[in-house]
């Protein structure tokens, strides 16, 4: 018999059309809307502009506008131009045009008539039940002209706009003003191919080679690298159990010496303020906002790189899965969104945040889709960098994604699957943190319960350590590396995260996932790495 549904709550609020006037807040405005708003929006067909102005709730417009921070771009963002081909593209629209313009291939000539998947019944939302229970949605290649669908073959698979297909720019749309509303009016969305791509794109629209951004002391190297890349270094800001120090950020800001760097002072701050990686840690409503203070003092551009964002857990209780809240579930979904530590977009009243979203942790990597927000000026630089680079996220992915998120799901059961995602990772967890406690000798290795995200980041006291004095921080950490894999069990080296080419801190750090190993491998895993623990320190087997 299949379990009951995680979230029961009546998503059926009112809907509007096109000239009612509304005071609903925006979340409920959006979860009432009905199918005429798909059937009426997306007439457009192949290569339509979708822009986030067209899918706002109306109360929006009441907020003030953003400040203009395209001063800050590069010469080579400031440059690019609209594409010509991309622009005639508006024409299309037109009843009876006939298009010898653009290179848009028939879709006659695509070798698929349809594409089926399976995904969640009602609420069934674990791998079991996704398999036995689940429902197929078909998306065909003709679906818009046969009335059948808001998306269909024929238009995802053809060639789009740098903005996205409209039709998931529009269920991003809704669903950063149902999770974040932003305070100023003019700020809207561009799809990505995943956040590691939209940073690296506004690194280029906002640094040039020999300049730094700002990062936490210890951040996701991918990113640090991507900025390496392109001969940009990050500078990294002292951290503590909420992640960045905002003292220690104004310090070394207000300290800058452009002399002695060789680089101007940097404006541009990367940020995973919810379960960090590599250290889990998630910065509290106060340091975000003290944070964005300094951002106002400095006049910054925080990128806020948010892919754990729903991944936010009741604190952690020593004493195991069983015993602590971490797996009480919201009554309502208004219940679950004000759980939620506000985002950077939500408190940013200048537009001076670019938030990254991204599905790879909430849906699955390989889809390579995401979006970031941040104001209409600067979004429609970065959408004109995608029509030259990325172009768009693939067809197959937006218009599955659509089927899942839009068309079967909507935004209320795209919610319950986020309280169900989030229930998951708070169990794997607690599994991983009460094997630390029966295993790791507190006595060399310490670590805090991670509000969020999927990693545990355990601090390991190297002045215990038989060479200690004679081996260098880095040269300890190599030597308890090798000591756990060869238990073949592998961890990340805290190194691997320094945001700067060397790091300050001498401490030495390993980084565990509680993401993917099965939770018996997973309980194995903390034994063995606590095994070469005892090992290298030369302490005594555990009993």
């Amino acid at each position: 018999m299949p379990p009951p549904a995680a979230v029961n709550i009546d998503v059926g609020a009112q809907g509007v059309d096109d000239n009612s006037p509304t005071t609903t807040p925006a979340y409920l405005t959006v979860l009432g809307v009905d199918e005429l708003r798909a059937n009426s929006v997306f007439s457009g067909g192949i290569a339509a502009l979708g822009l986030s102005d067209a899918f706002k709730s109306k109360t929006n417009t009441r907020k003030p506008l953003s400040k203009d921070f395209t001063y800050r771009l590069t010469l080579e963002s400031k440059s690019r131009q609209p594409s010509p081909l991309k622009q005639a593209a508006q024409y299309l629209s037109r009843e009876g045009m006939i298009s010898l313009g653009g290179g848009l291939p028939s879709s006659a000539y695509f070798p698929f008539d349809n594409v089926s998947v399976g995904v969640p019944g009602d609420n069934l939302f674990s791998e079991k039940d996704i398999h036995e229970y689940a429902q197929k949605v078909t998306i065909g290649m003709h679906d818009m002209k046969e009335g059948k669908s808001a998306y269909d073959l024929s238009v995802a698979l053809n060639y789009g706009q740098g903005s996205g297909s409209p039709q998931m720019v529009r269920w991003v749309t809704e669903h950063t003003e149902i999770v974040h509303n932003p305070p100023y009016q003019d700020w809207a969305a561009v799809m990505t191919v995943g956040s590691t791509s939209a940073f690296e794109m506004c690194l280029r629209s906002f640094c040039n080679r020999g300049d730094y951004f700002i990062a936490d002391e210890y951040a996701f190297c991918s990113a640090i690298e991507a900025g390496r890349g392109l001969g940009i270094e990050a500078v990294g800001i002292h951290m503590d159990s909420e992640g960045m120090i905002p003292s220690h950020l104004d310090e070394v800001l207000s300290k800058w010496d452009e002399k002695e760097r060789k680089a101007p002072k940097p404006f541009l701050i990367y940020l995973v303020p919810t379960g960090q990686n590599p250290t889990g840690s998630t910065q509290g409503t106060q340091r975000r906002q003290e944070i964005y203070a300094i951002a106002q003092k400095h006049d910054l551009i925080i990128i806020e790189d948010e892919p754990y964002y729903f991944l936010q857990m009741d604190k952690y209780v020593q004493g195991g899965s069983q015993s602590n809240g971490s797996s009480v579930t919201p009554g309502s979904h208004d219940e679950f969104l004000k759980s939620l530590t506000p985002s950077y977009l939500s408190m940013d009243i200048e537009g001076r945040v670019i938030r990254l979203d991204s599905f790879s942790k909430v849906i699955a990597p390989g889809s390579r889709c995401g979006w970031l927000t941040t104001s209409s000026k600067i979004c429609e630089r970065l959408m004109r960098h995608n029509e030259v680079t990325v172009q768009a996220p693939s067809g197959f992915s937006q218009a599955i994604l659509f089927k899942l998120l839009d068309e079967h799901w909507g935004h209320g059961k795209y919610l319950d699957w986020l309280v169900h995602i989030r229930k998951e990772y708070s169990t794997r967890r607690n599994i991983m943190l009460e094997a630390c406690e029966k295993y790791i000798p507190r006595e060399v290795a310490t670590w805090t319960p991670p509000a969020a995200g999927m990693f545990l980041w355990f601090k390991i006291d190297s002045e215990k350590h038989p060479a200690y004095g004679k081996k260098t921080p880095r040269e300890i950490e190599h030597e308890i590396f090798e000591a756990v894999v060869d238990q073949k069990t592998l961890l990340a080296k805290g190194s691997w995260f320094f945001a700067g080419p060397e790091g300050t801190d001498p401490g030495v750090y390993l980084r565990a996932t509680f993401a993917a190993a099965e939770e018996s491998a997973m309980v194995e895993g903390i034994r063995r790495f606590a095994n070469a623990l005892r090992v290298t320190f030369g302490l005594p087997a555990q009993a």
